[in-house]
């Protein structure tokens, strides 16, 4: 009997010849680019410092586009954002210590957005590994255990043999749902020595399916077919397994209203008569929700944003489907079905049932009124106009990444993607300074379509650095800055909670950005919210980055978990 795991397939006279007699000139750091290569990566993202620059070398010889930002955090971003519109693992190339530290911001947001981002580092010397403390410029007594508790899984390399399988390994790990940042580390001396082995060729990475349990499946598609009052939460996890369609479907076969999440968004047609849309900071949606008999979450942990600040206590009977297990039944009990979105969602279609129910539109209908009736109640026309403007200036299949800043927490709740796998934010870890520099990275991902990016004037000074890359690669960019003064939504957290905001803390000293800007060479224009649209519009056409200043003191619209 023959097994398929006995099978190997032999080798054509060609190969033998190229392992035989391998180009000169190589070192370990051609290992690392030839199997990035052979997995099928096209890009890298990253910054070189002196350990690394076997890599760097290497990469002369490669087919590779590298991507070089100007902050380690930021081309962090910049990957994340490649994997979030790729699906690919983005390759981020870093050197050792304080250049693989400072990512560590952007492998948390990459982590908790389930972005695939596949960090290579360089490390010490082989022979300072192992917690000794010999003095090597950049030592850490344990460099990984830093990254330990942000990414899925850490590889560290002792030989050059190891370098393809451990790549191979990450790789797949950065790829199996749920998607995640994965960490690679290799010594100077494995990076730098000549090597005498073949050239990598194509590599075997296939991530494994996260396929549900069929006897779950079918009491889920039980409870919903037979619910009065069905309703569905959709999260990231239904943007990133591209089952969106199958969503749809399984929403009007059981006429179920959805609301998607703030990482969930497109997810779901937002004027569909069935789109809840995402106003999930509203105590009525919240409402809505707790009277779901049965409430399908797929793709989404309910946590803190998703949950109204965790007032939302559901009543009745919740199917969660997750992909990342520690999620699972995590915040509320549940039928937990640890799945990919989609292979999950293709099983309930198979066997629901049609549900009518000729009420669930002129539901969906009166809620979205009364959210609309409580916004307008706190005379916010500026806030609404704004958003509306980058709207409608912005193309249908523009992709966009918003920064934590007001203009973002509003359009998180209120604002169209017009289409799955278009807005993108760093709510996930919550840190400054995401939105231009991935932006950049998605602008490389697709260069196509224009790209826009949402800071503050806070969150600008994080990546202003990256103007710089903009312009070296010329990258289709706008970047919008809502110049409030300073940290504008800390300036409102600390008057709302004290009476007043420590103005040292909250108020900052800027540049001029529009002169900024054009001091990289980058077009600049200063706008108002009346020539907002025309100006982004106008703007987002021209091929090349440009950046919009637009000076404005947004408000946020009342909470309404403060007295829950």
């Amino acid at each position: 009997m023959t097994h398929d795991h006995d099978l190997v397939l032999r080798p054509s006279a060609a190969q033998t010849e190229a392992a035989l007699n391998p180009p000169p000139g190589r070192n370990g750091g051609d290992l690392v680019v030839e199997t990035l290569s052979g997995l099928g990566a096209t890009t890298v993202f990253g910054l070189p410092g002196q350990h690394a620059l076997g890599m760097f070398d290497a990469l002369r010889r490669s087919s590779l586009r590298y991507i070089g930002l100007r902050v380690e955090n930021n081309a962090g971003f910049a990957a994340d954002a490649y994997g979030r519109i790729t699906g690919e693992a983005a390759p981020l190339l870093l050197s050792t210590g304080p250049g693989a530290l400072t990512s560590l911001a952007a492998l948390q947001e990459a982590a908790a957005a389930s972005a695939p981002v596949l960090a290579i580092s360089s490390q010490i010397p082989t022979a300072g590994l192992g917690g000794g403390r010999h003095g090597y410029l950049h030592e850490l007594p344990d460099q990984s255990a830093s990254f330990r508790g942000v990414v899925k899984s850490v590889h560290t390399v002792r030989t050059q043999s190891q370098i393809p399988s451990a790549i191979a390994a990450a790789w797949e790990s950065a790829l199996t749902v749920p998607h995640g940042p994965v960490w690679v580390e290799i010594p100077q001396d494995i990076l730098l020595a000549e090597t005498h082995l073949p050239q990598v060729t194509a590599m075997d990475a296939t991530p494994e399916d996260v396929v549900p349990r069929p006897e779950l499946t079918a009491l889920a598609a039980h409870l919903l077919s037979s619910a009065a009052r069905p309703a569905i939460i959709a999260g990231g996890g239904v943007v990133r397994s591209d089952a969106s369609g199958k969503l749809r479907s399984l929403a009007e076969k059981l006429n179920a209203p959805v609301v998607t999440t703030f990482g969930g968004k497109g997810a779901f047609p937002w004027t569909h008569p069935l789109s809840l849309q995402s106003w999930l900071e509203d105590r009525h949606t919240t409402d809505f929700l707790e009277d779901a008999d049965v409430l399908l979450v797929v793709g989404s942990g309910l946590g803190e944003l998703s949950s109204n600040y965790h007032t939302f206590k559901p009543r009745g009977r919740v199917v969660q489907i997750e992909a990342d297990l520690g999620k699972l039944e995590s915040n509320h009990p549940a039928i937990g079905i640890h799945a990919d979105a989609r292979l999950a969602l293709s099983a309930l279609l198979e066997t629901v049932e049609d549900r009518p129910d000729p009420t669930a539109a002129d539901r969906v209908r009166t809620l979205l009124d009364r959210v609309g009736e409580r916004i307008a109640a706190q005379e916010l026309t500026l806030e609404q106009e704004v958003l509306a403007s980058v709207r409608r200036a912005l193309p249908a299949t523009s992709p966009s990444f918003w920064d934590m800043t007001i203009l973002a927490y509003w359009a998180w709740s209120a604002f169209d993607p017009r289409g799955k796998n278009t807005m993108h934010s760093a709510q996930g870890a919550g840190g400054l300074g995401y939105g231009f520099p991935a932006a950049l990275g998605a602008a490389a991902a697709d260069p196509t379509r224009p790209v826009l990016a949402v800071s503050g004037d806070g969150g600008a000074l994080y990546s202003i650095a990256e103007l710089a890359t903009a312009r070296q690669y010329d990258l289709n960019v706008t970047w919008l800055i809502v110049d409030d003064g300073g940290y504008g939504i800390l300036r409102e957290y600390m008057t709302d909670a004290f009476g007043q905001a420590t103005a040292t803390a909250t108020e900052l000293t800027r540049p001029d950005y529009v002169a900024l800007a054009e001091s990289f060479g980058v077009p600049g224009v200063r706008t108002t919210p009346e020539t907002l649209e025309e100006d982004l519009a106008k703007a987002l056409t021209s091929p090349g980055p440009s950046v919009l200043l637009l000076p404005a003191v947004l408000r946020m619209f009342e909470p309404t978990h403060l007295g829950s």
